[in-house]
């Protein structure tokens, strides 16, 4: 029971980091709002950069920018392929929770790898004659979309008539911070990991508070509560669940131990899944020592969280081929750092 107890409250405290730096990202993006596009047009090593640099921010925004560019004609195949190699998905945020520092450097490790993989691609589609799809015009921006998330009118419309969904959000992240405060979730003592959530909460509910009802609709609840916090409190949920119980229960660690090479291909091959979660398995593994770098690095290569959909449903042909490539350059790279004993 204690086991069980501990496996929730680690996951809701990662679920909650997690939410948090969501939530920052997209309000990041938002109101940074159409720089990228003008900033991103230029020559090849202009666009290897940026679109590496999108992949390798966490989370999946990146990696939808990426194919929004990409099949609007302003990303080569080889850019595409380099930003999906340096993008991990939403397990980045895990990674962030669990070992800062290793996902720090992971992440700057794949944004140059993804430079370098997006200069190879591109050669390497050249010599085979790939076409990249022909594109599409840009998208209309919505006016609602143009604004800030926030403007100096909502504070007087949160303190006049604040809507139901604000009211129940902010009450719910004060409720948090109330309960984690007092030790009754997550850490019992003031360690780095609960000052930085009950910090991270303070945050969130300053963008809940201050937020238009549009960005908090459209933003906050349609997109990152319904599409990804569910997913990853689940994943995470189970991915703890099971590394405990094989730990305590299986000796899983023999196991795996005894079958490295076939744990490095199934990390490779379990990144071809275009869906955030099933990743999640490596990175709890690696959190608690049962894997060395190179299988997470692999697994963090060839797997791209759910960012590769909307690719899917632009080109099928085109998504194929980046996962191939990316599965190419995931195994010949992650055996390099295996062969090191890395």
């Amino acid at each position: 029971m204690f086991e069980l107890y501990k496996v929730i409250n680690d996951s809701v405290m990662i679920t909650l980091f997690v939410f948090v730096m969501m939530l920052l990202v997209d309000y990041v993006n938002v109101l940074t709002k159409g720089k990228m596009e003008r900033a991103i047009k230029g020559g090849r090593v202009r666009q290897y950069v940026i679109s590496s640099f999108l992949g390798a921010t966490p989370g999946c925004l990146g990696a939808f920018m990426n194919v929004s560019f990409y099949v609007h004609r302003l990303l080569s195949f080889g850019a595409i392929v380099g930003g999906m190699i340096a993008t991990s998905g939403d397990e980045s945020f895990v990674m962030l929770a669990l070992f800062p520092g290793k996902a720090l450097f992971l992440f700057t490790l794949l944004f140059g790898l993804g430079i370098a993989g997006a200069w190879i691609s591109d050669k390497v589609a050249s010599q085979l004659k790939i076409v990249p799809c022909e594109g599409c015009d840009l998208q209309v921006v919505h006016p609602e979309e143009s604004y800030p998330p926030f403007y100096p009118i909502v504070f007087k419309e949160f303190f006049s008539k604040p809507s139901l969904s604000r009211y129940l959000t902010l009450s719910f992240l004060l409720v948090l911070i109330s309960v984690i405060g007092m030790g009754h979730l997550g850490p019992l003592t003031w360690n780095w990991i609960k000052v930085t959530v009950f910090l991270l909460l303070f945050i969130a509910a300053f963008i809940v508070a201050t937020a238009s009802d549009h960005y908090l609709r459209s933003h906050i609840w349609q997109h990152i509560v319904k599409k990804h916090v569910w997913r990853v409190f689940l994943w995470t949920f189970f991915a703890l669940l099971f590394i405990n119980m094989g730990l305590n229960h299986w000796n899983i660690e023999a196991f795996i131990r005894s079958n490295m090479t076939w744990v490095f291909i199934l990390s490779a091959l379990i990144g071809l899944i275009p869906e955030s979660g099933p990743h999640m398995v490596f990175v709890m593994m690696f959190a608690n020592g049962l894997i060395p770098f190179s299988v997470l690095l692999t697994s963090s290569i060839v797997q791209d969280g759910h960012g590769m959909l909307p690719l899917f449903s632009s080109s099928v042909k085109d998504a194929v081929r980046v996962k191939i490539f990316n599965l190419i350059f995931g195994i010949l790279v992650g055996l390099i750092f295996l062969s090191f004993g890395l």
